[in-house]
């Protein structure tokens, strides 16, 4: 495998698992170091072992707590170094239904962590290393922010909000910093399993390519889109579907 990332920092947040976990093993298998976070300890611990104790460190906490945020970028520039790529991909969805249904507390909640977090991290990690030295964002959004979702429409609502969030930050912080996004469907994760569970086969069959995402998919196209190899690329948000939208439907 390349060394793109070699003496390169990352964070990468909601990576105790999932996406963001495979997201993480990808940066370093690539030479990166990183800080996770999440908001178990434990889950944390077992991430680190797995990525190598001498690769990464963790922090748990709550994504959309800015006092953690904090801690989290002065942890990891006191292990590492100033903070080269940022992969904001903690996300929520405790709503389920109609949206005429929808609780606006739960509601809020999802802004604040989908959203408002992914723009403060940001604004942090810019403050500290980026507006200095450059650097690379990831986001990781959803097909969901590209449609109307049968029973999720606000998490897709708040997933649309992230992709233009997405768009906007990097008109604003060009040319030395890229921000870019992936948006995937369906992917085999604890997250999204309420999508299959009716059967994997079943819902696999509805995509070109017969099968669900893994997380291994969507941690090769975020390396993509954090690397050099994407110095050209800006303001995009890769479709991760299966051909799925080839098809209709999200």
């Amino acid at each position: 495998m390349s060394r793109r990332f070699e003496n390169k920092v990352a964070i990468v947040t909601g990576a105790s698992r999932g996406i963001g976990l495979g997201i993480a093993q990808r940066l370093v298998d690539e030479g990166a170091k990183v800080l996770i976070t999440a908001r178990g300890q434990e889950a944390l611990d077992a991430a680190v072992e797995q990525l190598g104790t001498d690769r990464a460190v963790a922090l748990a906490g709550k994504a959309d707590n800015p006092e953690h945020q904090d801690e989290a970028i002065a942890k990891v520039t006191e292990a590492f170094g100033p903070v080269d790529l940022l992969v904001n991909n903690t996300g929520i969805n405790p709503v389920y239904g109609p949206m005429i249904d929808l609780d606006l507390g739960a509601a809020r909640k999802v802004v604040e962590v989908n959203d408002l977090s992914a723009l403060s991290w940001t604004q942090k990690v810019y403050r500290a290393s980026f507006a200095e030295r450059g650097g690379s964002v990831l986001n990781v959004a959803s097909v969901a922010g590209l449609g109307q979702p049968e029973g999720i429409g606000f998490y897709g609502s708040s997933k649309a909000m992230l992709i233009h969030i997405t768009k906007q930050l990097a008109m604003e912080l060009g040319p030395d910093i890229r921000v870019n996004g992936v948006a995937p469907a369906v992917v085999k994760t604890k997250f999204a399993e309420k999508l299959y569970e009716a059967g994997e086969e079943k819902v696999a069959a509805s995509y070109p390519l017969k099968r669900l995402g893994t997380p291994e998919d969507i941690a090769a196209a975020a390396a993509f889109l954090l690397s050099e190899d994407a110095s050209w690329i800006t303001g995009q948000v890769l479709v991760l579907d299966g051909g799925k939208g080839l098809v209709g439907g999200v």
